[in-house]
Formats: C-alpha cells, sequence, structure tokens
C-alpha cells in the first residue's frame, strides 16, 4: 500500500492537482501558521507540509514509517527549492519521537496505527500550539468498510490491518498531553478532521 509505485502516483496527482478533501481540511484547521514549525506524521510525499511552508511556516519535519516516499518527496521540495526546509526521517514515530513543533499534522494515519493512545499522546506531546489529525467516522459502515480492506490484506498475506479508533480514545489522548479539542470537520461520509489547541504548558 506503501510502495514507490503509490508515491509516484501520489506525487503526479499533488502535482496536477494541489491538496484536496480532507487534506485541504488540514491546511484550514493549522490556521495562522507563519514563522512556525510544523512536523508531519506520515506525510508520505509531503503535500500538506509544503502547503504550509508556502503559507508562511518557516520549517518542517516529516516522520515517515515507509521509505518508498523519499525519492518522490526529495524530488517535490527541491522543485520547489525548499530542500534546505525541510527534514525528512524514516521510522516509527512512537518508538523514535521528534522534537516539539508549534504545529503537528496527521492526515489519515491514525487509522493506520494498532497503538492510538501511544500515536496521539506521542503528536500531542510534541505540539506546542496545535495539533490537526484527520481520522475514519466512528460508525457501522466505516468500521465495515475497514473490514473489508483488513480481509482483503489478509488474503493477500500483508501484515497491515487499519482501525477505526474510538474518538473519546483519541480525544483522551490529546487531553492527556494538555490539548483540548476545537473544531471538527466532516470529509464526506468517511473522514473526519479535528483539531486540538494547547491549554497547559508542555511537561
Amino acid at each position: 500500500m506503501f510502495s514507490a509505485k503509490q508515491a509516484r502516483l501520489d506525487a503526479r496527482r499533488y502535482r496536477a492537482r494541489g491538496v484536496r478533501g480532507t487534506a485541504r481540511d488540514l491546511l484550514e484547521l493549522a490556521g495562522d501558521v507563519t514563522g512556525a514549525s510544523v512536523l508531519e506524521v506520515g506525510g508520505g510525499v509531503g503535500a500538506i507540509e509544503i502547503e504550509l511552508l508556502a503559507a508562511g511556516a518557516e520549517r518542517a519535519t516529516d516522520v515517515e514509517l515507509s521509505g518508498e516516499y523519499e525519492e518522490e518527496a526529495q524530488k517535490l521540495l527541491a522543485e520547489r527549492g525548499l530542500s534546505d526546509r525541510v527534514e525528512r526521517r524514516v521510522g516509527d514515530f512512537v518508538t523514535e519521537p521528534a522534537e516539539p513543533h508549534d504545529v503537528v499534522v496527521m492526515h489519515r494515519v491514525v487509522c493506520c496505527y494498532p497503538d492510538v493512545d501511544a500515536l496521539v499522546g506521542a503528536g500531542a506531546a510534541c505540539a506546542q500550539r496545535r495539533m490537526v489529525l484527520t481520522y475514519p467516522q466512528e460508525r457501522w459502515y466505516t468500521r465495515a468498510g475497514i473490514g473489508v480492506i483488513n480481509l482483503l490484506m489478509r488474503l493477500n498475506r500483508s501484515d497491515f490491518r487499519a482501525f477505526v479508533h474510538p474518538v473519546a480514545r483519541i480525544s483522551a489522548a490529546a487531553e492527556e498531553k494538555g490539548l483540548a479539542l476545537g473544531e471538527q470537520r466532516r470529509g464526506g461520509i468517511f473522514w473526519e478532521s479535528a483539531a486540538f489547541e494547547r491549554t497547559t504548558a508542555r511537561a
């Protein structure tokens, strides 16, 4: 699912159409990023962080579990003259956490990680101002759809599994690290995006 072929497709789509849908929602939920540092977890080819840099962010860090995105991501950064403003890392964000950033972004990442408390908690701990993320709506049909995806993955002998984590647990993991839920948006019938604001100083 997270192959070099998919990376080429994502980069080609971004060049042609920019960011749309829930990715656009996260850009808007991030608010004013002038001079901010951005941490994107599971950013793929890096389209969202590129857009946030264009909107005024100072620098960005991308932590991506799959190394298959790196070649296309570096091409996009070079095309836009941003190579010196973005640091890309390959690894598990939960076990290899990053330093604090003003804004943390997780676009359609929560559904790909089994331990929602650890992932969201790690992201919230890094967010000095705001964390924005997208996750599946907690509905019967999203659970059914994810169930079909997981069945296909199992039949294809893939270890990948997707998850519909309880929204209450997502919020609780963020709140435990001093963030409070702000705006929420529905993205069609499947996705939901949310912004969490820092209300207490980081420990």
